[in-house]
Order: structure tokens, then sequence, then C-alpha cells
């Protein structure tokens, strides 16, 4: 079933709703075990965002070729999907929306051959959404700059200096990257024009910084139940987000007495620092970086087309604000 935020925009809905059974189809590993725990992630609610993203900037072109555009909708969930079994080891993450995840059930080995298995049928469906060399170099480029965020969270482990710019530095290879790429290339694969093209990428940049902002947030502010992952999860894994980063600001000696432990982190010791990031207000001052954020991604939309679909993105991209989960 498509997450209920689609009902506020059909035309996307029932695209994402003929995607979903289409994403079980092209992933066939004869490994059955893997292979249902693959499809339980890809069935297990998702927001399908990015590929909703592209859909509704492909309503900025002429060309509509449905195959084509349901193969360029479906390489970005599967590439989104191997990312996060990837990052599922790396942070050790025992479930992931709601699902037990790959590495826990089988092990950290067979889940980066799951996450290199979807890594080749992004690209076999990016190859039947276009034959265009420039536009396959394109998403060569992006998913190396995804993979190059993802190996520089490395440097920023466990640091307790860590400054903004690091932070968006890391954030917009990791997670805004694949953003810029959905927007662009919905815009792209549909033959808008190279202006709209250029847009829509600062747009999804944008949005994807703000997202990334408010993921953080709910590492600290979230519910389990609602965020189907367990909170404080990057914490544990040495990952200082926005939040933490702006609460430190002028009283880092509050906080060093509990990250100074690194890895021995106690629960208490993690919920203590929970604490203190709202009380030193980092996520009241993340939210109001996620809202600039928004408000230029708005304005971003508003230099689009007059069209339609200018309206649905400027609704779609406030909800991301409210979001709660």
């Amino acid at each position: 079933m498509v997450h209920k935020l689609w009902r506020q925009f059909p035309r996307v809905q029932t695209q994402l709703q003929q995607l979903q059974p289409y994403l079980v189809d092209v992933v066939t590993l004869p490994n059955q075990p893997i292979h249902k725990r693959i499809l339980a992630l890809l069935q297990s609610g998702g927001k399908l965002l990015r590929p909703g993203l592209f859909y509704l900037f492909t309503e900025f072109g002429e060309q509509h070729d449905e195959d084509a555009l349901r193969a360029g909708a479906a390489s970005l969930e599967l590439l989104h999907v191997a990312t996060l079994i990837h990052d599922d080891v790396i942070d050790r993450s025992p479930l992931r929306r709601g699902v037990t995840t790959i590495h826990t059930l089988y092990g950290s080995r067979n889940a980066v051959y799951a996450g290199d298995y979807l890594f080749t049928v992004y690209f076999n469906e990016v190859m039947k959404a276009t034959h265009d060399m420039a536009e396959l170099q394109l998403n060569i480029n992006s998913m190396r700059d995804i993979l190059i965020g993802e190996l520089e969270q490395m440097t920023l482990n466990y640091k307790r200096d860590v400054t903004e710019d690091e932070y968006f530095q890391e954030i917009s290879g990791k997670t805004a990257e694949l953003f810029w790429l959905s927007c662009r290339q919905g815009a792209s694969l549909s033959h808008s024009s190279q202006a709209v093209v250029d847009l829509a990428g600062q747009i999804g940049m944008t949005i994807g910084q703000a997202y990334q902002i408010l993921d953080d947030i709910l590492d600290y502010d979230g519910q389990s139940k609602a965020t189907k992952k367990p909170v404080l999860e990057d914490l544990k894994s040495g990952v200082y987000s926005l939040p933490l980063i702006l609460a430190m600001k002028g009283a880092g000696q509050v906080f060093k007495p509990y990250l100074a432990k690194k890895d021995q982190m106690t629960s208490d010791d993690m919920v203590q620092v929970q604490r203190l990031v709202t009380q030193y207000d980092g996520v009241g001052q993340a939210k109001a970086k996620a809202a600039e954020l928004t408000q230029q991604a708005l304005a971003l939309i508003d230099q689009l087309p007059d069209q339609p679909v200018k309206q649905d993105l400027a609704t779609l991209t406030s909800w991301l604000l409210g979001r709660q989960q």
C-alpha cells in the first residue's frame, strides 16, 4: 500500500501504486531467504518519496513514455534501499521500517552482498529508462558522490568538535544527492527545458538537506513506534548530527563526560545526552534551520513554470517540515 501522504496527489499515487509490483518483479535474487527480506523491505511502507518527487517533476516535460519513466522511478527507490541495507550494517541497526534488518538475521557479509545486488538492479533500470550516455554518467557520478558521502562519515565519527560545515558537506553527499538526482532526473527524462532541469536539481538538494535534518531531529525527539526505527541510533554509532552539534556550541564541557566514552556509552548516558540536547536548544535550533531550508526550497519552487504540479510540489515540501516520522 502506498503511503497515505500521496492521497493528496492522486496522479502520483496511481503511478506509485503501479510502481510497487514492478519493484517486486525486477528483484529476482535466487537466494530465497535474502530475496524475501529485500521484498519485505520494499513492501514495508516506505514513503517512496524519491520516486514520488521524480514523478512530480516529469509533469514539467513533454515526454511521457510510461515504461521508461517507471524504470527511472524504480531505479531511484532501488538505489535508496541498497544504501539503507548498507547503512544498517554500518550502524548495526536491528530494525528498518519496522522490519528486522538483513544483517541481524543473516550476518553483515550477506547484507553487504544484498545491497550490492540492488546496485546492479538499479543500473539495469537506469539503462531501461535512458540510452543517453550523459544521463548514464550522471547516475554514475551521483552514486559515487553518495558513497563518498558515506565514507566521509567515518572521519566524523565520535568527533566532538565537528562543525556545521562538515555536517552539511556530509549530508549533501549521503542524503541530499539522491534527492537532487530524483528531482533532476524526473525533469530530464521527461524532456523538460534545461532551465527546469537545473532548477529541479537545486530544489532536490535543498529539500534533501532539510529532510535529513528532520530525520536527525527525530533521532532525539521522535518515538520508535512512529519512526519505525530505534531513537538515538546515530548517537550510539558515534554520528553527531545537527541537534547535538548546535547544542554543544558553548556547552561542550557539559557533554564531554558522556561523549568521551564513545562506544562505551550506556543507555542511561545516551538518555542524558538526549536531555541535554533539548535543554541547550539543539532540537529547536535544528528545527529552525530545517524551516529556513524549507523556505528556500519553496522560493525555488516558485520559480518553476506555472503548472498545477507547482502547487503540489509546494504542498509536499511544506509537509516535510511538519512531519513527525
